[in-house]
């Protein structure tokens, strides 16, 4: 049976221009470039510059267009990403959950409903590790837990946690996944202890919650089908939030060449050494660095691209589609910020004071290598769907 449906009877809301409206994004990247320090020493995107992403349309991408949304194809999305962690990664990263809410689209529609009752406009935010045990109550569940990393927390319209076990998932298909609960955002309490060197910005909180209770119809299984028969709900889940993330450090590697470059004519050493734009080091390293970016920039948006023309055609995503978008994505994030780390060397000294931003690029770039779905172990899964056996973990 099908499970999807066409959205039910809902208004079509106009409180925010969509991101075609190019003046108004351009005008919240000059604003995030001028305020990025700020965002660090908060350790979060302040909710005013959350309001300034939503009237861009940034939070809006993946609502369902039938909720008043966007649901923009995930390349477009992607390089809007792209754009803003070039003025700033915490930025980026929090701008990112602008596509989060394709994994509401698995709720039941009656649900979302009343999530975008206000409007398109709204940011959902999610800590969903360590999975927490629910107890089993009459409609739904009690939940008591604490869960980490909840980046964009404070920002949050919505917030969702991870709950798992037996009790919780009930076996069968959603056995071993994520099951997650969704929250307003002020029913949950939030711990501040994001205290890190890179990313500060995107206020990766933890959560936490004590004797909650939760209906049925506010939760869904993370990767499960979504019940909106839109294109953007067939793209599969977890291959996106992977992209939105490597999408950060194809920014932060943009800007870290952009940086290194201008230094070529204009820098002069403490010794009195020759420019670095008169060394060949420099610029033989120079240009290995923009190859490996351009060349792992063309994979990363060929492989959505390919995904969505087949989506718009009708046709399933297979499976060698979504290893090829999880591996470009991995491949992305870790090249980058190897291209991070040779435009910080080519600086010298220069880039090792606070001041100099490719202080704060190259630890924001490690960052993002460390995400769960950007891991080594993508290589492993990715070469064996390659060589036609099984992967290890669950993959793509």
């Amino acid at each position: 049976m099908n499970t999807q449906v066409h959205c039910i009877e809902q208004t079509v809301f106009h409180c925010a221009p969509s991101l075609n409206n190019k003046a108004t994004l351009e005008a919240v990247i000059a604003e995030v470039a001028s305020r990025r320090r700020e965002f660090n020493e908060r350790s979060h995107v302040p909710k005013d510059m959350i309001d300034k992403m939503k009237a861009a349309g940034i939070f809006r991408a993946s609502t369902p267009k039938c909720f008043g949304g966007d649901a923009l194809a995930p390349a477009e999305f992607l390089r809007i990403i792209e754009r803003i962690s070039e003025a700033d990664g915490s930025a980026g990263w929090v701008a990112a959950f602008g596509s989060a809410n394709i994994y509401l689209a698995s709720l039941p529609p009656e649900t979302q409903a009343l999530i975008y009752a206000s409007g398109p406009d709204q940011v959902y935010a999610g800590g969903l590790y360590p999975l927490q045990p629910a107890r089993a109550i009459e409609g739904g569940w009690e939940i008591n837990g604490h869960w980490r990393f909840a980046s964009g927390c404070k920002g949050a319209d919505w917030i969702g946690v991870g709950i798992g076990g037996t009790p919780a998932n009930g076996g069968g298909a959603g056995a071993g996944k994520p099951l997650t609960a969704v929250f307003p955002a002020g029913e949950v309490e939030i711990v501040e202890n994001w205290n890190v060197v890179g990313m500060q910005g995107t206020g990766s909180h933890d959560l936490r919650l004590q004797g909650k209770t939760v209906e049925h119809a506010w939760t869904f299984t993370r990767g499960s089908a979504a019940t909106i028969d839109e294109p953007l709900y067939r793209y599969p889940s977890v291959s996106y939030q992977a992209q939105v993330h490597a999408a950060v450090n194809l920014g932060l590697a943009r800007a870290a060449l952009d940086l290194v470059s201008a230094m070529s004519g204009s820098t002069k050493t403490v010794t009195g050494a020759p420019r670095l734009g008169d060394r060949a080091y420099y610029r033989i390293e120079l240009g290995k660095a923009e190859a490996m970016l351009r060349s792992a920039r063309a994979f990363f948006y060929e492989a959505p691209e390919a995904v969505w023309h087949s989506i718009l055609a009708g046709e399933p995503v297979s499976e060698q589609q979504a290893n090829l978008l999880r591996l470009s994505a991995t491949h992305a994030a870790h090249t980058c910020a190897e291209v991070v780390t040779m435009a910080y060397r080519l600086a010298g000294t220069a880039a090792i004071f606070d001041d100099n931003r490719l202080q704060w690029i190259m630890r924001d770039a490690m960052v993002v290598t460390q995400h769960a779905f950007l891991g080594e172990a993508t290589y492993d899964s990715a070469g064996a769907l390659f060589a036609g056996i099984a992967p290890t973990t669950p993959y793509p």
